[in-house]
Parts: structure tokens; sequence; C-alpha cells
């Protein structure tokens, strides 16, 4: 094996090893694929690692079930520097005007990865939301959305942003998705990232 494939395969065994030791709750696993200062981008907590490791132990106590499902990964790599984009699924469950749902959110994880002593670390996560459904769990179950409230959102995870407004947490509403100005911006500051140049991405 080439010592680059050997890189890559590192790279994309961290972005598994998030999904797999963050939704078992294994925790102090979980804080080894951070940078010091590496920051967390979701809908409903923009953060530093710390603070993201923190509010998911919390609504992991509160029962909050948020579950990830990974696929092909493709990494750019450029010396001590990488980009991961990830497929993946975001599944969350949880009550909507009373009746339980699953909301089913696909798209992609975009990484700013960076090798340091320890082996390679998460520096900054920012998904891309791509589009979603809610779905009652009961599918006799009769549900009835808000359509202003839903229209406030990205049609690429509108629903998820939906169920997360209702469980109580404050969701950004310009994530980027599959189209458009922010996602180009993004993908322009992963170029950015490999030629070297400091990580540039707003909240």
């Amino acid at each position: 094996m080439s010592e680059a494939m050997l890189r890559r395969l590192q790279v994309m065994e961290l972005v598994q090893n998030w999904a797999v030791w963050r939704d078992a709750g294994d925790w102090e696993r979980f804080r080894t694929v951070w940078a010091p200062e590496g920051r967390m981008m979701a809908t409903w907590c923009q953060a530093p690692a710390a603070e993201f490791i923190r509010a998911s132990q919390e609504g992991w106590a509160r029962g909050v079930s948020i579950l990830h499902f990974l696929g092909g990964c493709a990494v750019d790599m450029q010396g001590r520097r990488a980009v991961a984009q990830t497929k993946m699924t975001i599944s969350q469950r949880a009550p909507v005007h009373g009746v339980p749902v699953d909301v089913v959110c696909t798209g992609r994880f975009y990484d700013f990865i960076e090798e340091r002593e320890d082996g390679w670390k998460i520096v900054l996560r920012q998904p891309i939301y791509e589009k979603d459904r809610m779905d009652p769990v009961d599918p006799a179950a009769r549900l009835e959305l808000d359509g202003a409230l839903l229209s406030r959102f990205p049609e690429g995870y509108r629903h998820l942003a939906y169920l997360q407004t209702g469980i109580g947490y404050q969701v950004k509403t310009d994530m980027p998705g599959l189209k458009g100005e922010k996602v180009q911006a993004l993908y322009a500051a992963g170029a950015a990232w490999l030629r070297g140049e400091a990580l540039d991405w707003e909240e």
C-alpha cells in the first residue's frame, strides 16, 4: 500500500470514528477526533468541539435521538491538510405536534482536517444539507405541519429544522445546501485550506 493511500485511509477512519463514537455515546473516544480548536457547525449547535460534546451529552440524557449513517468518502489532501467529503444521512426521532416522527436528512459532511503530532484531527465540520423528509412512526397517524414555520428553513433541511425547533433548539437558517452561493463559498474555503491558508469560514 502506498503512503498516500494509507494517509487517506487514516482520514476516512477518523470520519467513521466520529459517527460511531458519537452515536454510541462514547464521549471520551469521541473527544479524540477533534483538534483542540475544533468546531462543529450543526443545525442546532455551532460551537467549539468541547461545547458540542457537552450539548450532545445533555441531549443524550434527555432522550434526544440523533443517529448518523455514512456512505462514500472522497479525500483531497495536500501535505498535512485534508478536506473530506462524506455522504451521510442524519436520522432524528421526536414528537411533532404530539405525533412521533422520524426525520431523515441526506447530505455530506465537509471536514477540514489536519495531521497533528497525535494523528489526523477534525478542525471544522460543516455539514451540507441536500434534502430531507418527515414520516410518522405510525403510518396511520395524521400529522399537520405549520406551513409558515416550515417555510422559514432552507429546502435541504426544513423538516429537520422544524422538528428541532419544536423540541427547543435555536436552528441556524443559512446552512449550505446542494447548490447556491453558500456551498460554493464552502468549497472555496476548502480549496484555500488545502493551499495552506488560514481557515476562513463564517459561523
